[in-house]
């Protein structure tokens, strides 16, 4: 059973900086799904990552000034959960007039050059947030015709469904949560995009004979960090990476840590602070 926690915020005053910092710590703190509240957010983590001891200490030491945050906390069964979805948050979203994402049950969507079908059941990616929106326009720039792209940390699939009808090869999504790993495999069937390869890991389900013309990375600085050696070792002369969700503070020990692998800098987009940016394998 994937049970969550549901947790409620009120944040006052309510602006969009303190929520975006607010989802930051949270997702370091195990949550995986948010949705903007006009009071402040909603936030989703399962049940078995939740630690009520660890949100207060997060709230309690909130690091900008002048805000009152409260919460209040609901036990939500896995079954119950694309109910809630459809019912409260998940409309149509179009990037650009070139994208629009959308899922199953919805009627009256609007026409762009790509569709893509989304079922989220609590993975992470439906185009609401910055970073993914970011993504999705590095991708839509990008000439990926024929090409071997890499998505990490896939949540739903969506930047790789995108990356495959925007003409790509062979492309594998990799994600560590089981539950996105079972829901990627999901909307690659209702996209009608077969081959797109799902495997359920960190780096280390990267393997050694993958080489990738273009790895997408939306996950978050730590991360990064951590695990960009590998990134660049499934890189070859001339490949790109996409890197998304941190913010633009970060960029420096990003840049720092991609030079220490080759990886060359070769712009950035920022929108509210989130930021993404892009590099080259020299």
């Amino acid at each position: 059973m994937n049970d969550y926690t549901k947790v409620t915020f009120k944040v006052t005053p309510a602006d969009e900086v303190a929520t975006d910092i607010l989802a930051a710590l949270l997702a370091d703190d195990g949550f995986e799904s948010f949705v903007p509240e006009e009071n402040g957010m909603t936030a989703y983590a399962p049940q078995g990552m939740f630690d009520a001891d660890k949100l207060k200490s997060t709230v309690d030491n909130f690091p900008l000034e002048g805000y009152e945050i409260t919460y209040s906390t609901e036990l939500i069964e896995g079954e119950d959960w694309n109910a809630e979805w459809e019912k409260n948050y998940f409309q149509p979203i179009i990037v650009d007039d070139r994208c629009v994402i959308h899922s199953t049950f919805h009627t009256d969507v609007p026409k762009a050059e790509y569709e893509i079908l989304i079922d989220p059941k609590m993975a992470f990616g439906t185009g609401y947030h910055q970073t993914t929106c970011h993504m999705i326009r590095a991708i839509l720039a990008s000439d990926m015709q024929g090409k071997k792209v890499l998505d990490m940390g896939c949540g739903t699939a969506i930047l790789a469904i995108l990356a495959k009808k925007h003409g790509a090869g062979h492309v594998v999504a990799i994600d560590i949560d089981e539950f996105a790993y079972e829901n990627a495999l999901e909307n690659i069937v209702i996209n009608n995009t077969p081959d797109i390869e799902v495997r359920l890991g960190g780096a280390d389900a990267i393997k050694t004979e993958d080489s990738f013309d273009f790895v997408i990375a939306n996950i978050n600085r730590n991360i990064l960090l951590a695990d960009m050696k590998y990134y660049a070792a499934a890189m070859h002369k001339g490949s790109e990476i996409f890197m998304s969700g941190f913010y633009s503070e970060d960029m420096d020990v990003l840049r720092e840590e991609a030079a220490r692998h080759g990886l060359r800098f070769r712009g950035f987009a920022e929108n509210n602070n989130w930021t993404m940016m892009k590099f080259v394998k020299e």
